[in-house]
């Protein structure tokens, strides 16, 4: 089973807690010999998701959405980034040097097929820029892949 991970980075610290541990439950749902985490792995979801399938014993698969990405993400979070697309069996690449909303875009499309199912850490707003959570269910909606919205109860960004 290959499944992919899309969601809100920056959330609040009661947030990322909750969010952590829906996705520790999420990933029992899945047999860990097959399990193939698809991640960008950027700092949130992305990373914590591709963590939890390598606990349990699944391989992950990153997509990279830009030749500048990395550079574009938080400094704190380039240790973590480095070791996972270390552990990846495979990386994909958009063909994209700059990191911007079309590359995340077209990231995330690259990841969604290259998924059975895509779990989306999503509060159920539109996105707040082009390539955003919400644009990125709304593709996997349109190309017919599953979603699973992970959202804790009552939860705001």
């Amino acid at each position: 089973m290959r499944v992919g991970i899309t969601g809100h980075r920056g959330l609040p610290g009661p947030i990322e807690a909750q969010v952590k541990a829906l996705l520790a439950e999420k990933v029992k749902e899945y047999g860990a010999q097959d399990l193939v985490g698809v991640s960008c792995i950027a700092d949130g979801p992305d990373a914590w998701w591709a963590q939890l399938v390598l606990e349990v014993g699944g391989r992950i698969e990153v997509v990279v959405p830009a030749r500048e990405y990395r550079e574009n993400l938080p400094e704190w979070h380039y240790q973590q980034y480095d070791e996972l697309i270390r552990r990846a069996s495979d990386v994909h690449h958009t063909g994209i040097a700059e990191s911007t909303s079309h590359a995340h875009q077209a990231g995330s499309e690259i990841l969604v097929g290259l998924s059975d199912e895509v779990v989306a850490v999503w509060d159920g707003l539109p996105a707040r820029g082009h390539g955003g959570t919400a644009d990125v269910v709304a593709y996997a909606h349109r190309v017919g892949v599953p979603i699973a919205v992970l959202w804790p109860e009552g939860a705001t960004r």
